[in-house]
């Protein structure tokens, strides 16, 4: 037991470490003051799977241009919301998912809200919105973060590879990585952690063909190929991605 515990702190000092890291290399990003209302978050989210950020954005702001309301989304032809959404991407599996969300939703509610959700603690509202269809821990988690306020560390591909890669937990998927996380990301930085991690995996730890040369989390990462990586040949960029931020402007 005294083994995991001390275990448990050195993690914990880690990522501290790793934040101000990534703090020092991308910044200390703030979240705008404004909150957005959880079910234009929720859908948002949803419409963020499977696809860059700039087209979710892109399909988000259409479809709300065309139905002003998620009542008239609601009872708008599934056709009609696909040919809105179409720029996101998988047109029809979202425009039907949208349907039938928003259908459970006045259903449970009453009305096409998730106000209610400001009244309920973190993991009541993580188990209503994954009782959807389509919802996964990390858009219920994105909902908690950036609509709530919460302090919820939402895990997607990039961090969960990134968390993985660095030893901070040891993981098979998303999901695990998320409980994992849970108790060791420190109060106050579950905002900056995530942003600046989802940019770190754009820009240099990303999936295929890392750019370990130029990561300033070289020292602190235990990557079985980090030196080989580190060796090979990788134009400069000093382009900082951050279209994913797009889900703060929604």
């Amino acid at each position: 037991m005294l083994i995991e515990q001390m275990a448990f702190l050195l993690t914990k000092a880690r990522i501290v470490k790793v934040i101000d890291l990534l703090e020092v290399n991308l910044g200390v990003p703030r979240q705008k003051k404004a909150r957005t209302d959880p079910l234009d978050m929720l859908i948002g989210t949803l419409l963020s799977q499977n696809t860059n950020d700039r087209n979710s954005h892109r399909a988000y702001r259409k479809l709300r241009s065309r139905f002003p309301t998620w009542k008239k989304v609601a009872g708008a032809p599934v056709g009609a919301i696909a040919s809105a959404i179409r720029v996101g991407g998988m047109k029809n599996q979202k425009s039907k998912r949208i349907k039938a969300l928003l259908k459970n939703i006045l259903e449970k509610n009453g009305s096409y809200s998730l106000r209610v959700l400001k009244g309920m603690n973190d993991n009541d509202v993580i188990e209503m919105l994954t009782s959807f269809n389509g919802i996964g821990y990390k858009t219920a988690a994105c909902v908690l973060l950036f609509s709530l306020r919460r302090e919820v560390f939402p895990v997607d591909t990039h961090i969960h590879r990134i968390s993985n890669r660095l030893g901070l937990v040891e993981t098979k998927t998303p999901e695990k990585t998320f409980e994992a996380m849970k108790p060791l990301v420190p109060k106050g930085k579950s905002y900056s952690f995530h942003t600046n991690l989802i940019r770190f995996g754009r820009t240099v730890c990303i999936a295929q063909r890392p750019r370990c040369g130029q990561c300033p989390l070289y020292d602190e990462c235990v990557f079985s190929r980090k030196e080989m990586y580190a060796s090979a040949k990788h134009p400069v960029s000093s382009r900082r991605n951050t279209d994913f931020m797009l889900l703060d402007e929604i």
